[in-house]
């Protein structure tokens, strides 16, 4: 926890009291159904935690605004910036139905009611977002068609509605590919860990 609280001071005691959950949690949940790679539980905080709120550092979500996480996997970044935003609402998505189950009963002990999860294939989703998030679920050329159509227009945050994705290496022929604009925040000029050293929240608009 102690790597959180160095980057965001500002938690409520709430907040502080969610997160400081999610390594029992997680380690329990590892244990019946894998969500994370065994050596990452130790990393939790750093590699999976503070790796998804990187997300927070581009962009503070306006209360009321909407968020699909696509791929989601046992819940990230979706958990850990829904417990940073609990006036937004997080629509967690994953293919695989185990997953998804590691979602909910995580998001139930928590409290968090502005989550929903779902399992569910990204070209499915109906509804309608002020942002996608992900985290490097697939290569970019891959990832943008599940998501053409699913975007609000009226932009009510301080970025036009679109993707942001955290992604790390050498980006330049993936982002050539999309024919996009895309704007790269260096997650190392948020974060001193070596870990981030090579990671980036991307956004691409569509809005």
């Amino acid at each position: 926890m102690e790597i959180i609280l160095k980057y965001f001071p500002e938690l409520t005691e709430p907040q502080k009291a969610q997160l400081a959950q999610l390594y029992e949690l997680y380690s329990d949940w590892n244990e019946k159904i894998n969500v994370i790679s065994r050596k990452d539980v130790e990393e939790l905080y750093e590699r999976h935690v503070l790796h998804s709120l990187a997300i927070a550092k581009v962009m503070s979500f306006k209360p009321g605004s909407k968020v699909l996480d696509i791929g989601t996997g046992g819940g990230f970044p979706g958990i850990p910036l829904a417990i940073l935003f609990p006036e937004v609402s997080f629509h967690l998505v994953d293919s695989i139905g185990k997953k998804i189950k590691v979602v909910t009963e995580v998001a139930k002990a928590l409290g968090l009611k502005n989550v929903k999860a779902e399992h569910a294939r990204a070209e499915t989703i109906k509804d309608k977002y002020d942002f996608v998030v992900s985290r490097a679920v697939t290569r970019l050329s891959n990832f943008c068609p599940w998501v053409n159509g699913k975007f609000l227009k009226e932009p009510k945050n301080d970025f036009a509605n679109g993707i942001l994705y955290l992604k790390g290496g050498d980006l330049e022929e993936e982002i050539a590919e999309i024919e996009r604009q895309v704007v790269q925040f260096p997650i190392s000029d948020f974060f001193e860990e070596e870990f981030f050293e090579t990671k980036y929240v991307l956004h691409i608009p569509y809005a």
